[in-house]
């Protein structure tokens, strides 16, 4: 994609803008009555820390094509935020979560695989010149792309461009259609977060394991709870960041190990540096709550990692620009689609199996978005969340390209009709 102008290009003034307007949102949504209590209880302020951006984004002021501040968040305040949120995580409530996340987590899996070929097939009716193509301009294999993106990450993606060779003059189409469709479906999830109550009442789920979890984690910070000082905030600043450098240093040799392996194969998760430094900070902090660490949880370590969380929202929207939404109308048609089949089939199957709004939230998003949206969705139904949703993240990352290559196989077969 080409880098577009912006009216501020400068990061520090990019960031002093990001951290004015979540300033702004976390100030007005911590007002109890008036206006903006009953704004806050229809938009969640989580999806103003996206949004907002987004609209900077669309009116040229910033642009993410010029800014690291994506990259600076995704790679060290991501992590960072991992290892403080799953510092006083339980293992053992987590596992007694039951299997209805890893049920949702491939049900989600399994709604893009088939979403991609029933997306074709039905636009295909209304326009078979947007579902077409010949050899490398095939839209079957630029869709592949989108296929890996969104059952695993950007490994993934970057592991099904290599195998099906689609046109790279047209990729940044495709780049376009992931951001677009992925960020609005994460917006609705977002929308769907302040009625939790209401959609798994209609669900009839059981929400106990969830709610138990909660407890727990809850009671355990209220146990040590403490006034936090300076030395905790050191500490816990040290424990954060020095995890990073070992995450990042781990995974420049864990991927070093595996660079052998073509970028075609099912296997190129594993070269990747991103899924290493995510997995292994991940790691650490889940060692860290066996240690007396986890009672940092009481000087407020969770609350420091949401911190990092809300700065990673607001440049993921930067990467959002509402005005191009229909640059494509065909590609974005076709993405929405799939993404309604995924919804449809989560909402299907979350009924049936009667799992709360968080399975389907997180079980979607682990696919969808992987370990840069996945826990923050999960974290804001609460922070002893996150872990969850960035395990299955991971686990995204190693199925990815495995089920993106059934997903195309079937898109071929689909276009071809």
């Amino acid at each position: 994609m080409q880098e577009t102008s912006s009216l501020f290009t400068n990061d520090a003034v990019v960031f002093g803008l990001l951290m004015a307007a979540l300033a702004a949102i976390f100030y007005t949504s911590g007002q109890k009555e008036g206006f903006w209590q009953r704004f806050y209880g229809i938009v969640p302020a989580l999806l103003l820390c996206y949004l907002i951006p987004a609209i900077f984004n669309s009116l040229g002021w910033i642009s993410a094509d010029t800014s690291q501040l994506y990259y600076v968040a995704s790679r060290y305040l991501l992590p960072a935020s991992l290892v403080l949120m799953t510092l006083s995580i339980n293992l053992k409530a987590i596992v007694n979560l039951g299997p209805k996340a890893l049920i949702m987590f491939f049900t989600g899996t399994l709604g893009i695989i088939i979403g991609g070929p029933l997306a074709i097939l039905l636009i295909s009716f209304v326009s078979p010149e947007t579902v077409g193509g010949a050899g490398p301009d095939a839209i079957w294999r630029g869709l592949s792309t989108l296929a890996g993106s969104w059952i695993g990450g950007g490994a993934n993606q970057a592991a099904m461009l290599e195998i099906y060779q689609y046109n790279p003059e047209k990729y940044g189409g495709m780049v376009l259609v992931d951001i677009v469709v992925a960020n609005v479906w994460m917006a609705i999830l977002l929308l769907g977060i302040g009625k939790t109550k209401r959609i798994n009442k209609w669900l009839k789920a059981d929400n106990r394991a969830i709610t138990e979890l909660k407890e727990k984690v809850t009671s355990f910070a209220d146990s040590v709870k403490r006034n936090p000082t300076l030395n905790d905030y050191m500490v816990m600043l040290g424990l954060a960041f020095g995890a990073v450098g070992i995450a990042h240093w781990g995974a420049s040799h864990a991927a070093s190990w595996f660079e052998a392996i073509p970028k075609e194969s099912a296997l190129a998760s594993f070269g990747s540096t991103f899924f290493w430094m995510i997995t292994i900070a991940t790691i650490i902090g889940i060692g860290l709550s066996f240690t007396k660490a986890k009672n940092y949880e009481g000087a407020g370590a969770s609350k420091l990692g949401s911190i990092f969380i809300y700065i990673l929202v607001a440049t993921i929207g930067m990467k959002m620009d509402l005005t191009t939404i229909l640059d494509n109308p065909g590609l974005i048609a076709i993405g929405f689609v799939w993404m309604a089949i995924h919804a449809g089939l989560l909402i299907l199957v979350a009924k049936l199996v009667k799992a709360p709004f968080f399975f389907l939230a997180v079980g979607s998003q682990a696919n969808v978005g992987g370990a840069a949206s996945a826990p923050v969705v999960a974290a804001e139904f609460h922070s002893s969340l996150a872990s969850v949703g960035v395990l299955l993240a991971v686990f995204g990352y190693v199925v990815g390209t495995y089920g993106a290559i059934l997903c195309t196989i079937l898109m071929e077969m689909a276009a071809a009709n």
